[in-house]
């Protein structure tokens, strides 16, 4: 288990300013019941933010056929919709999965291939599951080129509490499956529109874990 780049400085920030404050109330000798609720209060704070930001390692199986899941949360969606940003209104099959606070916040690739598209869109901050949330609010489009053609594509979506969506990915660049390729802050969502004939193999309120439940078979 490691800590995420993304929030080494914010937690040593936090761990500088609670440890000055816990070792200012005892400088001054302010009474130990609010000493010790100061203290309580600082340390639940700070382990949220060290939880949040943990990074722990997985092992990964790659395999072509299959799409695993780009991050840890609940599956909230699975349905046939169009996608008009990229496929201009084709039909795709949709898996969207619910990232909570407590949740791992490492976005990782569902297939190895090639980015052959990368939007960055700024954006409302509607709350995850919102309907509109997916084309309203913050959020980045990549489209994965895999063998023979197919394309997947994913959406990283800022949440109500989400205000930072990163990634180290661009276009033209080549990834492999299950590697990391960004994280977001706080509750987010991540969609996923796969071809039709797509198997899908987790059902709504199943928990995944990215880079190892596998959410469809590709034909």
């Amino acid at each position: 288990m490691t800590i995420h780049k993304e929030g080494r400085v914010l937690l040593l920030v936090l761990f500088l300013i609670f440890f000055g404050l816990n070792f200012g109330l005892n400088y001054l000798a302010v009474g130990q019941p609010w000493q010790a609720i100061v203290l309580a209060i600082s340390a639940i704070i700070f382990f949220f933010f060290l939880q949040f930001f943990r990074n722990p390692t997985r092992k990964i199986e790659i395999n072509e056929k299959q799409v695993i899941a780009p991050a840890d949360g609940k599956v909230v969606v699975i349905e046939k919709t169009t996608e008009d940003e990229y496929f201009k209104g084709a039909e795709r099959m949709q898996v969207s999965i619910f990232m909570s606070p407590i949740n791992v916040h490492v976005n990782r690739n569902p297939v190895t291939g090639l980015i052959k598209y990368f939007r960055y869109h700024k954006g409302k901050y509607l709350v995850a599951w919102h309907p509109k949330s997916s084309t309203e609010n913050e959020r980045t489009t990549i489209v994965y080129e895999l063998h023979k053609g197919v394309e997947i594509l994913i959406r990283q979506i800022a949440g109500a509490a989400a205000r930072r969506i990163c990634w180290y990915i661009k276009e033209e660049q080549s990834v492999i499956q299950g590697k990391e390729f960004g994280f977001i802050k706080f509750g987010s969502r991540v969609d996923l529109f796969l071809p039709l004939d797509a198997k899908i193999t987790v059902e709504n309120g199943q928990i995944t874990k990215g880079g190892q439940t596998v959410i469809a078979e590709l034909g």
